[in-house]
């Protein structure tokens, strides 16, 4: 009886190679897995915040040419009720004649999200109403309990 030894001769560095692709091939297939199906079952668990703030009515005022001009914030507990231009001298509405209708676009918006968030506005008037949602927000600030 005779029998024919065979011997295999496998390099390392080909082990080392196979190795390398099988264990990031697995990596691959677990971080798939968890792509797919960790996206699908997670829920919003974050309690909704609502901002409170001391009832009042809070001024923040902007300089314009020289010009004070005080804008007025009328918030109660959870609620911003109006926002107001309080006495606009004459040469600042002449000077800057998009801030009346600037201020009450974004007042309306301000009233309606109950926030300075999310806040859209012409690009006509972007410098004036970038100035405005400023300073509301500078009112609410002194607001918040």
């Amino acid at each position: 009886m005779s029998s024919k030894t065979k011997i295999l001769v496998v390099k390392l560095k080909e082990i080392i190679y196979t190795v390398l692709f099988v264990v990031l091939g697995i990596i691959l297939i677990v971080l798939l897995f968890i792509l797919i199906t960790g996206r699908s079952h997670k829920k919003d668990t974050s309690p909704v915040s609502v901002t409170t703030y001391s009832p009042g009515v809070y001024t923040s005022s902007i300089v314009l040419a020289s010009n004070p001009v005080d804008i007025e914030v009328v918030v109660d507990d959870t609620q911003i009720k109006s926002v107001n231009l309080v006495n606009p001298s004459e040469s600042v509405e002449t000077m800057y004649p998009l801030i009346s209708s600037s201020l009450s676009d974004i007042a309306s918006q301000v009233i309606k999200n109950n926030s300075t968030e999310n806040i859209t506005y012409s690009q006509d008037a972007r410098y004036t109403s970038i100035v405005l949602i400023g300073a509301i927000n500078d009112a609410l600030e002194k607001a918040k309990r």
